[in-house]
């Protein structure tokens, strides 16, 4: 799973990522701070199956604090995006191409209107950042109408000429951004497109097929940043009645650096996520350093109980690509062949089958699949059970 980071440039892009991740990147208030894509890790949390067995965990990825399990998640951050961008305006296509391989994207916008349309800071409240929301959209939109476009006449009769099926052939063009046959059969359905005649699509029809696989590849979460800043948080406000089929969380990614930061210097116990932290026995802060946790926690904590980034991150693998974790082990004590107890946790999308799960630890693993048993309730499944959000799965196989 890979989620991408995206949005125009100076609204905290490069920040939240820092922030989620702690990876080494540039933070400047300029364009295209970021050239090359920055990759780094978050983690999100899951209750960790350890507390329904009473045990102590040993993650080979990740960690766990009180029976709560951090996962990791790839995380890409790619340059500020400008309008245009798809035509190639600010290196756009190139920022754009960074992206084929995103599950989702976390949208920063700056709610507290302090950056206008090209990037540039300007007075808080004067630009309304709504327009931000519509222009990358606009901007990814017409990103995938262009490789859809490609060749597109040629293409579109060879397709009639050779009686191929349309419903294959667009998935093959477009697998690079992630549109599988399913994808391409239900958008086609969806918009009463003629199969037999894809000459006859209008450019309209293109677009709304182009609009149609984004959303479906490319799924998105507003993080709508520096929610601190006086005003924003009625401008967050306006975009949850503006957009009430968008999920929006108000975030402060500066804040959230800020409370990692200390806490990797140990000045503080902080858990990424929690709306509380407690400055550690051997600190010895500045009168300033306290000043300024002591803001973070009236300001921001306090206020909007959390600083927000941990909860986009969450939202956007558990609610937007709707993935579930699932524990396998290698016997009934929870533990794999090293004797590591539940280091493993998968996640997976909702709906997978234990023999796709399976098939998904280790080929060999899948191939040879007798049965698998859920370890919480005792009981034998088969190939076909559906498997549920935090199973301890354990699976017999022939080898």
């Amino acid at each position: 799973m890979l989620v991408g980071v995206v949005g125009k440039a100076n609204v905290g892009k490069s920040t939240f990522f820092k922030a989620l991740t702690l990876a080494d990147v540039e933070i400047a208030n300029y364009p295209f701070a970021t050239i090359k894509p920055n990759h780094g890790v978050g983690f999100v949390r899951v209750e960790c199956a350890d507390k329904v067995f009473n045990l102590e965990c040993n993650p080979k990825e990740g960690f766990c604090v009180n029976n709560t399990r951090f996962v990791p998640v790839d995380v890409i951050d790619v340059a500020g995006l400008v309008p245009g961008a798809h035509e190639g305006k600010g290196m756009g296509n190139q920022f754009l191409n960074d992206l084929n391989q995103a599950d989702a994207l976390i949208h920063i916008i700056d709610c507290s209107g302090g950056t206008n349309e090209k990037g540039e800071l300007v007075d808080a409240g004067s630009y309304d950042p709504a327009n931000d929301v519509k222009f990358l959209e606009e901007e990814l939109d017409y990103w995938y109408l262009e490789i859809l476009k490609k060749g597109w006449e040629k293409f579109a009769k060879q397709v009639q000429q050779e009686h191929k099926d349309i419903v294959k052939a667009l998935a093959k063009q477009l697998s690079g951004v992630g549109v599988d046959e399913d994808i391409s059969k239900d958008s086609i359905d969806s918009l009463g497109l003629n199969k037999e005649s894809p000459a006859s699509w209008s450019k309209d029809d293109l677009f709304k097929l182009a609009s149609k696989f984004r959303k479906i590849t490319k799924p998105m979460i507003i993080a709508a940043n520096k929610i601190d800043v006086p005003g924003a948080f009625e401008n967050y406000k306006r975009l949850k009645k503006e957009f009430p089929k968008h999920i929006i969380v108000p975030c402060s990614s500066e804040s959230e650096l800020a409370l990692k930061e200390a806490a990797k210097h140990k000045m503080i116990n902080y858990v990424p996520g929690s709306n509380n932290f407690s400055i550690t026995a051997e600190s010895s802060l500045s009168d300033k350093q306290k000043a300024g946790l002591e803001f973070l926690k009236n300001n921001v904590l306090k206020k909007f109980n959390t600083t927000g980034v941990q909860e986009v991150l969450e939202k956007a693998v558990f609610e937007l690509l709707k993935y579930i974790t699932v524990y396998p082990v290698a016997n009934n004590k929870l533990e794999d062949k090293n004797s590591n107890t539940l280091p493993d946790c998968y996640m997976v999308p909702d709906g997978i089958s234990a023999l796709d799960f399976a098939f998904k630890i280790h080929t060999d693993i899948g191939e040879s699949f007798v049965r698998g048993i859920d370890l919480k309730t005792k009981m034998v499944i088969g190939k076909d059970h559906i498997l549920k959000n935090g199973d301890v799965i354990e699976i017999v196989t022939s080898k």
